[in-house]
């Protein structure tokens, strides 16, 4: 069977911290803080949105979490200034990493699709406009269930619409939940260390392997295809 890989987009491929020169211009030396805020309720509000089963699509928790990081700065934002915010992370950037990562990755024959919790329009949006969504095979988002990562099903999901087994599919992912998540559903995870001081959460949970950028990834995925 050929390798299947999954790649997650959000913080992995593309780089969500690229919004803060538009968030400086709403709230200046606070913008770098500001988006990481942001991005922890973010993801905050999915997963407490996919415990309690009252979905709403991963654009509203964006939203929301803007709402609330507003708030906690006590920087009121028209709705002007939101409406800017909100657009500029639908074209969010690539690292700088990830085409080349991508290009030989392909080149080495998997089978490659984008996973994502954002809703299918989203994720086509930021990967054409990054200019790699040619690439992927398809985009599996987590919104044709109603759900969110790291929920099993949406990893079964992901299986079934790839048509992949857990044994030849892998995630790739710089969010430790979700390599966590994959790894307990089955499939195989390489976990993208972002920085030096991105911690692996100490669950007795390891990513199948660990890299600092996806130049090398796809080197080490066929290299831990032929030790089985």
């Amino acid at each position: 069977m050929p390798i299947t890989v999954a790649f997650d987009v959000y913080g992995t491929l593309i780089d969500t911290h690229g919004v803060v020169v538009e968030i400086e211009k709403h709230v200046g030396n606070t913008a770098s803080e500001f988006s990481r805020i942001w991005r922890e309720k973010q993801l905050e509000y999915s997963f407490r949105r996919g415990l309690m089963q009252n979905y709403e699509n991963f654009e509203v928790c964006t939203s929301n979490a803007l709402d609330y990081t507003s708030s906690f700065f006590k920087i009121p934002l028209s709705r002007q200034a939101k409406e800017e915010l909100l657009n500029a992370y639908k074209i969010l950037p690539a690292f700088g990493d990830v085409k080349e990562g991508l290009i030989r990755a392909k080149e080495s024959g998997f089978r490659m699709f984008a996973f994502s919790n954002g809703t299918a329009d989203a994720v086509e949006m930021l990967l054409m406009t990054a200019g790699i969504r040619n690439l992927f095979l398809g985009v599996v988002s987590v919104d044709e269930i109603k759900s969110f990562k790291p929920n099993p099903a949406v990893y079964s999901h992901f299986l079934r619409k790839s048509g992949a087994v857990g044994a030849d599919a892998w995630l790739v992912s710089s969010n430790p939940f979700d390599v966590i998540g994959a790894i307990s559903s089955g499939m195989r995870a390489a976990w993208v260390q972002r920085s030096p001081e991105a911690l692996f959460d100490p669950w007795g949970i390891e990513p199948t392997i660990t890299v600092s950028s996806l130049s090398i990834l796809a080197d080490k995925i066929a290299n831990e295809h032929a030790k089985a």
